[in-house]
């Protein structure tokens, strides 16, 4: 299957001699159950492209889980990280203030959604602004009660864990888990009954919610609902739009504050600045990390200001939160994704590759789906014989797009999705080489398979 390539070069294995004596130390070193989805052993890395200890370079489709849509090592984040390492590195916003940190709160009040007076904190992870939100939101309400959905994901603490629906790896044999916590169904295409058109499946899924409010959770005992916009783990599952600003106006109608969990969806990923603005909703509050500050450790809960302020001085933070290194990259980050507009670049980059598998698709049955929002795209892959899903086949294929050159990861909870989350500054050229790649594993396995 090797071609020459203007991007890709892994004529040193994969696996490579350097990256596989890294391996060897890593399995004395480092327990299993910090996972690795391929055996590359970056040396460096720039925009979508990573070279590895071996001198291989591959095209990246996963960009560190959704981290990178400004890519790797963008110059201008790179440049205000040097700069301010030559100030100070972190002297604790809880102990001595700094412009930075009050700057990015001040531009993330301006850039989220809603027209309203806003107010923000940072902490240093996805699951930390998760976990900060729901405080927060319990001791504006006064009350305990969190809704998440089925498939989704919101972290691996045990609040984290708890809101999170797959069980395994993220659950098995690790509770119990927090009390007050509950799970309501999230609409999903793939099982969607037959006959019944996608508003109706929209609205029964609302009022199934409805009724979960009747015979699962008291809406006076409830504090948040908290939803990613689209799913990520889950299976980057798109809803239908009504179906958010259904649940959007429960909440509103009794009182219960609605998160948008932002953490893959947002920084331009979808199309757009936030995932909330293309449903068409203004949430109360919205956590935020990943791609915030192209890899550095921030994460950020943004808030309506009243309810930002419910919680008293020392409730909420931490030593390293919002760090001025997180800061100023995460301040390079936006001003780049403004200036390259890079939420439309987002949904060129989507369109080229739900064009490319929905044309594959009449050539393979085996793919199943072909969905996204922006560049947040996903194919599903289910037996075309027996109906079931094609874990094997995708782990197959994500073994073989790495030792060819694309690392691409998988998602769903039956891990038999394919998830793109190509870093936004990719060329044409390089998606369409690294599509090109993944068409001719998937045949040669499908094909071998079959």
């Amino acid at each position: 299957m090797s071609k020459a390539r203007k991007f890709v070069n892994v004529s040193a294995g994969v696996p490579g001699p350097k990256a596989s004596e890294v391996i060897a130390r890593r399995a004395q070193a480092v327990p299993k159950g910090v996972g690795n989805n391929s055996p590359v052993v970056v040396e460096s890395a720039s925009g979508a492209l990573v070279t590895d200890v071996d001198g291989n370079t591959y095209l990246d489709f996963a960009g560190a889980i959704g981290t990178l849509n400004a890519g790797h090592c963008p110059p201008e984040v790179v440049a205000a990280l040097k700069e301010q390492l030559d100030k100070y590195i972190h002297p604790c916003f809880h102990v001595a203030m700094y412009e930075p940190y009050v700057k990015l709160a001040e531009k993330l009040a301006e850039i989220t959604p809603g027209n309203f007076a806003k107010k923000t904190m940072f902490a240093n992870s996805g699951a930390e602004a998760v976990e900060n939100a729901v405080k927060i939101a319990r001791k504006y309400t006064g009350r305990q009660g969190i809704v998440s959905f089925t498939r989704g994901f919101h972290g691996r603490t045990l609040l984290g864990m708890s809101l999170t629906s797959k069980v395994k790896p993220y659950k098995f044999q690790m509770g119990p888990f927090a009390p007050a916590t509950y799970k309501a169904q999230f609409p999903y295409m793939m099982n969607k009954p037959e006959g019944l058109s996608e508003e109706a499946y929209a609205q029964y899924c609302v009022d199934q919610f409805e009724d979960f409010l009747l015979t699962e959770a008291a809406p006076e005992e409830l504090a948040a609902v908290i939803m990613e916009p689209v799913q990520g783990e889950g299976g980057f599952i798109v809803p239908p739009a009504t179906f958010v600003q259904g649940i959007y106006n429960l909440c509103k109608k009794h009182n219960i504050l609605f998160i948008a969990d932002e953490i893959q969806t947002g920084f331009g990923r979808t199309g757009a600045m936030f995932a909330s603005s293309r449903f068409g909703i203004e949430p109360d509050l919205i956590t935020m990390s990943k791609s915030i500050a192209a890899g550095l450790p921030i994460s950020a809960v943004t808030g309506r200001a009243e309810i930002m302020d419910a919680p008293n001085p020392g409730e909420i933070g931490g030593t390293y939160g919002g760090s001025p290194l997180g800061c100023v990259a995460a301040l390079a980050v936006i001003e780049k994704m403004e200036r390259e507009n890079l939420a439309a670049r987002a949904e060129a980059i989507g369109e080229q590759i739900k064009a490319h598998f929905t044309a594959l698709q009449k050539e393979l049955p085996v793919i199943a789906d072909v969905r996204g929002l922006g560049a947040m795209c996903a194919v599903e892959f289910v037996d075309p014989q027996t109906g079931e899903p094609a874990k094997e086949l995708v782990g197959k294929v994500t073994k073989g797009c790495c030792e060819n050159g694309v690392i691409v990861l998988s998602a769903g909870v039956h891990s038999n999705v394919l998830r793109f989350l190509t870093p936004l500054v990719i060329t044409d050229e390089q998606l369409q080489e690294g599509l090109d790649i993944m068409t001719d594993v998937l045949k040669n396995l499908y094909v071998t398979q079959a």
